[in-house]
């Protein structure tokens, strides 16, 4: 079975700046995981958000919305660029810990029907697991045939590659402990029955960010479990230390689990 690690962008880059990479966070997680791998080895993708990379000049030509333009096409490569820059610095750092980490970019076969992932090849993907490896892919552009051009969420990968990977569970970690109530405190489990009476408390992302904030992770994850029952999902808090190195061998108690509740 496969474990999807998201590290969100909010988590590795400073997202109310421009290609701010958080090289201090990012080391400690590599180090994180390269501590639950040889602790309880696993098959694992690492998917990563772009950040203050790509959301920047996303934003500037409204790339999510489509691409119909000569200018509009510069900016779809611009996002590529970015993004590929930053994975090129994510699986820098899990590599330096000693991960067997390889990047796999998503653009290079993804291709979207109206923002939604239709087709992408995953042998890469399988091969690089099967041989140990440690896949990164990342947020991206796609050629889109309706749009002409769009973007796709680290989440929408994910649920691409939930159905095509006997995914076990998906860890998501950014910068808050988890989905907050009203009051502030942590939810510790969200289910398709009980979503609705927790919408009111999912906003946006601090800083720039074009693919939504925890509305939208929360509402596509939903989905993801409603599809695939036997997927749980933990949210978690990727700035506390050792969070994600007890998340990924089972044992952290903290965040919000997103599951199918009676649905499983």
């Amino acid at each position: 079975m496969t474990t999807l690690l998201k590290l969100g962008g909010s988590l590795i880059t400073d997202k109310r700046g421009e290609k701010a990479f958080r090289q201090d966070v990012m080391r400690r997680i590599a180090n994180e995981v390269e501590r639950a791998h040889n602790r309880s080895p696993q098959r694992l993708v690492i998917g990563h958000g772009s950040g203050s990379f790509g959301h920047v000049p996303a934003n500037k030509y409204g790339t999510i919305n489509g691409v119909h333009s000569d200018d509009g096409w510069r900016g779809f490569t611009e996002v590529a660029r970015v993004a590929s820059e930053l994975n090129e610095l994510v699986t820098g750092e899990l590599w330096n810990a000693g991960l067997p980490a390889m990047r796999i970019q998503p653009s290079a076969s993804l291709i979207a029907h109206d923002g939604v992932p239709a087709q992408m090849d995953v042998m890469a993907i399988k091969a690089a697991l099967d041989h140990g490896l440690i896949p990164v892919v990342h947020g991206d552009v796609a050629f889109d045939d309706v749009r002409g051009g769009t973007i796709i969420s680290t989440e929408s990968l994910f649920t691409y590659l939930a159905g095509r990977l006997a995914v076990r569970s998906i860890i998501l970690a950014g910068e808050v402990p988890g989905v907050l109530d009203d009051s502030g405190r942590v939810i510790p489990q969200i289910t398709p029955e009980s979503a609705a009476t927790i919408a009111h408390n999912l906003g946006g992302s601090s800083g720039t960010d074009v693919t939504g904030g925890m509305l939208t992770k929360v509402t596509d994850m939903l989905r993801l479990v409603i599809q695939n029952p036997s997927i749980r999902i933990h949210i978690i808090n990727g700035l506390e230390t050792d969070a994600l190195l007890h998340a990924l061998v089972g044992d952290y108690s903290g965040g919000t689990v997103i599951h199918a509740g009676s649905n499983a």
